[in-house]
């Protein structure tokens, strides 16, 4: 029986790709990472951009035109 389970574990090892393989892993996250980055961007952008320009827009108005 021994012998049985041996030769079932060495055939698995040989039919069955390892799975310890990680080189894709930090492709994954770098490009998980980046999407962060980016939706951090859009929302800072959409939360900041208003007020910022409608103060510079207040700020230009106070200059006398040509």
């Amino acid at each position: 029986m021994a012998l049985a389970l041996q030769q079932l574990r060495a055939w698995l090892a040989l039919a069955l790709p390892r799975r310890d393989d990680e080189r894709g892993t930090s492709l994954v996250e770098y490009a998980l990472l980046l999407a962060l980055i980016a939706v951090v961007c859009l929302v800072a952008v959409n939360l900041i951009g208003s007020p910022v320009s409608e103060g510079l827009s207040e700020g230009g108005d106070g200059f006398p035109g040509p």
